[in-house]
């Protein structure tokens, strides 16, 4: 049997213990997810934090990837990540964080189950999700919401910009 390969987009974000060291750490484990590919990579952003304002600005990107897996293992495997580095609970809603990695779109599945939401709730009113996803993939469709390019109109641009290249 052939496998079937499905695209995946995974935003990532991370405030604590040298942010821009654990995106590209981060793009690193991507790249060796079992049964799937990195094909592309976003520029990274600065961006103001969601939430509570006592907290450092953010780093924000995103990943496209092909990928043979189920949403569900796609998603394990995203978790199992998150842990080898070293996430925790926030100790608030949309607190500080050394990494968060949320499965944005997978093809054009859409899921709604406590532990799996795909696309991933809010992505179409959040800057930092759609600016990194815009430098990788403007013409993509998120199911239900429209396409990137259209809906990153929509939103302001304030408090997130490019960072550059080191």
């Amino acid at each position: 049997m052939v496998a079937q390969w499905t695209p995946a987009y995974v935003a990532i974000g991370s405030n604590l213990d040298d942010p821009q060291a654990q995106v590209q750490r981060t793009f690193d484990a991507l790249s060796k997810v079992t049964g799937s590919r990195l094909i592309a990579r976003s520029r990274l952003f600065r961006t103001r934090p969601l939430g509570p304002q006592d907290q450092p600005d953010f780093v924000n990107a995103a990943a496209g990837m092909l990928t043979t897996l189920s949403a569900r293992a796609f998603l394990l495997e995203l978790q199992q990540i998150e842990r080898l580095m070293g996430k925790q609970a926030p100790t608030q809603r949309w607190g500080a964080r050394r990494i968060d990695l949320d499965l944005i779109v997978f093809g054009d599945q859409s899921h709604d189950e406590p532990d799996l939401q795909v696309p991933h709730p809010g992505v179409s009113s959040r800057n930092f999700v759609l600016y990194p996803l815009l430098d990788i993939a403007p013409a993509l469709s998120i199911p239900g919401q429209g396409r990137v390019h259209e809906l990153a109109q929509r939103v302001s641009g304030d408090g997130i910009a490019p960072l550059l290249a080191t």
